[in-house]
């Protein structure tokens, strides 16, 4: 029986494994973005386990009209009106409006084509998952609407009686709500977790069953801090807890020492130069006049004292009250000689950048941090009721008085920008409205949108104004589309309309799946009869090659349509070609009796060009479709460009490292049938 012995074309077996290795890896990874189900399966389990909350892959395929079921409406636009160079600028402006409006509905990514038939324009749209047909077709067949507006000094609306009474009603009711729970919770505190899952409106932290971890350094609970923190571990809050936008109940689950804390009141002399002082006394009349108070201070007259002698803004009202207070809260210069005193003591004179201070240390404790489990309950303001007054008015200054916009250049700096050029009444409407918003901005709406606030530099007359701002030629030749479609209004009729249910699609998925299974049995078949080794290898890397294609369709994303699933079927097959190619030249240099190394670079090496040119004329055709067909033609095209582009790194790199890797084991040297055309004992020593 003749042997083989492999070398790696000057590859060491270890990095020919890290090779290999990661190659594994590559599949993992994308057969995970793929079919994320069970890793899911296995993250939901942990978090609920373990307490963790650990994100899942959520990220779904974009299923085109066909698969996903939807509408497509077919529209003809009258452009009679126009002239001509502003028809096709001012049609794509109105498939801007469009895709806008449909958004507003829900439909990402909406598919809107502009195409001319002979005389006629048409305008396609194709929407995927679409749920409300009748609103659609009403949405589109809408003129876009183009306002200018100018600031609004209008005062908020003040509640009406009625409404102050349903605002109390509804939020006596939400507190009710939050009663109860805190009932059920103090009954039994080991089940708060499952009262915040029941009760909570706080989506964030009830996905952890409410807890907020340790919550003195945050911000956003200091409220909830000041009433939890002398409460014991393990304990429900008795109360429920209203602050300006919630009722809270909550539980301390930990609590940890935070070092101390004192109350405390000051005295402050400030002079001259001094920070946020107002005083005219001098630095050293400042320190006298504090020295002076230091030697009349007691425990007893310095409230008295700092209400009749202290600089600090409202002191005679507060009489220099702290409050309570921990380190790092006030300056350090005053911090020190503060946490510094007894309980009881009044500070020597004590500088600050803010002036002399005397301190007077009321009392002190220890400071703990706890961690908190909590529900919040939505309390409803006013603003739900009667939302905010718009920051905008509307003037009389609309699309109709605008004649047209374009791309425009500055003369001196060559930036882009935008002109605008009005009838005789909008001239003289604009000139009004820039005439009392000097120095203020404006806003051009479309579709209740605002797409340009400018500032007004100076009045405008003569009904020719320019917007300015940091335009790329893209963004100001989209601005120019904007404005036209809304100054330029085309008719548009609906004169089509196709319908594709869900249930229709789920079959074009269910049989594409199943014509797509067969065929890769049969070439799965075939490669291992007529290739045996090489075949198999072939086989491992059309596995990788097909999960790294999916990967890059889920994540790009790539809409998938019918086409777009055939272009992926032809790409597979011409995957395994790539491998046809290369296995024939390694089966014509076995037959030579050559080694078993050289045979399999060389027949990679002859087969490469093969490869190559005819992946190129593939994409260069991929292109043409794309660019230059319909949506359902550019599925196809897209899907086959991205599959050949992996299926030169599945056949050129994935197969050969695969390929070196398999050959290397040392059963394989007796069994040279294992490769196509292998038959003659051939020793290449390495």
């Amino acid at each position: 029986m003749g042997k083989y012995t492999l070398s790696s074309g000057g590859m060491g077996r270890k990095a020919l494994k890290r090779r290999v290795l990661g190659l594994a890896l590559l599949f993992v990874v994308t057969a995970i973005i793929t079919y994320p189900q069970p890793l899911n399966s296995l993250i939901g389990w942990s978090n609920n386990l373990l307490k963790w909350n650990l994100p899942q892959i959520n990220k779904p395929f974009v299923l085109g009209l066909d698969l996903q079921g939807g509408t497509r409406l077919e529209y003809e636009a009258d452009v009679s009106q126009l002239p001509e160079n502003d028809k096709k600028d001012s049609l794509e402006g109105v498939r801007d409006v469009i895709e806008r409006r449909v958004n507003t509905i829900g439909v990402s990514e909406p598919l809107v084509q502009i195409a001319r038939a002979g005389q006629a324009w048409r305008v396609t749209v194709e929407l995927a998952g679409i749920r409300d047909i009748n609103q659609a077709i009403n949405l589109i067949g809408e003129t876009p609407i183009l306002e200018f507006k100018e600031l609004s000094d209008e005062p908020p609306r003040v509640l009406t009686d009625e409404e102050k009474t349903k605002l109390e009603e509804d939020n006596a009711q939400v507190k009710k709500t939050a009663q109860d729970a805190l009932v059920k919770a103090l009954a039994a505190p080991d089940t708060f977790e499952a009262v915040v899952q029941e009760t909570s409106q706080h989506e964030t932290t009830k996905q952890n069953g409410g807890d907020l971890g340790f919550i003195k350094d945050k911000p956003e609970y200091a409220d909830l801090f000041e009433v939890l923190k002398q409460d014991a571990a393990g304990t429900v809050h008795p109360e429920v807890i209203e602050t300006a936008d919630t009722y809270t109940i909550a539980k301390v689950e930990e609590v940890k020492d935070a070092g101390m804390e004192m109350f405390a009141s000051h005295i402050l002399i400030s002079y001259a130069g001094a920070v946020n002082s107002n005083s005219s006394s001098t630095k050293d009349e400042a320190l006298k006049k504090i020295q002076d108070i230091k030697q009349q201070a007691t425990a007893e007259n310095f409230t008295q004292l700092a209400q009749y002698f202290s600089d600090e803004p409202n002191a005679s009202m507060t009489g220099g009250d702290l409050g309570w207070f921990g380190k790092g809260i006030m300056v350090e210069k005053f911090e020190e000689p503060a946490f510094a005193l007894s309980k009881g003591q009044i500070s020597d004179v004590v500088e600050t950048q803010f002036g002399y201070h005397l301190i007077y240390k009321i009392d002190e404790r220890a400071l703990n941090d706890v961690r908190v489990r909590a529900a919040f309950l939505k309390k409803l303001q006013e603003s739900d009721i009667v939302p905010p007054p718009s920051p905008w008015k509307n003037t009389e200054l609309t699309g109709k008085n605008l004649k047209r916009s374009q791309l425009d250049f500055d003369q001196y700096s060559g930036s882009s920008q935008v002109s605008l050029v009005f009838d005789d009444e909008g001239a003289k409407l604009f000139g009004d409205i820039t005439r009392r918003n000097v120095g203020k901005q404006v806003a051009i709406f479309l579709d209740g949108q605002p797409i340009s606030i400018p500032t007004v530099n100076t009045e405008i007359t003569g009904g020719r104004a320019v917007i300015t701002g940091s335009f790329t030629i893209q963004e100001a030749k989209l601005l120019a589309q904007r404005l036209n479609a809304g100054a330029l209004p085309v008719p548009i009729n609906l004169i089509a309309q196709q319908s594709v249910g869900p249930t229709l699609g789920q079959d074009s998925i269910n049989a594409s799946l199943k014509a797509a299974l067969y065929g890769i049995l049969f070439v799965v078949f075939f490669m291992l009869v007529l290739y045996r080794l090489p075949g198999l290898s072939a086989i491992l890397t059309l596995a990788l090659y097909t999960v790294v294609s999916l990967g890059i369709f889920k994540l790009l994303p790539v809409t998938l349509t019918l086409s777009g699933i055939a272009g992926l079927i032809l790409s597979i097959g011409m995957a395994v070609d790539a491998n046809v190619l290369i296995f024939e030249r390694l089966k014509e240099e076995l037959k030579l009796d050559k080694p078993l190394k050289t045979a399999l670079e060389e027949a990679f090496k002859r087969a490469w060009t093969s490869i190559r040119d005819g992946n190129v004329t593939t994409l260069i055709s991929c292109a043409v479709l794309y660019w230059f067909t319909s949506s359902v033609i550019k599925g196809f095209a897209l899907t086959l460009a991205i599959g050949v582009l992996v299926s030169m790194f599945s056949a050129v790199v994935a197969s050969r490292a695969l390929l070196r890797f398999l050959a290397g084991f040392k059963w394989i040297e007796n069994k040279p049938w294992l490769f196509p055309g292998g038959k003659k004992s051939t020793t290449d020593k390495v």
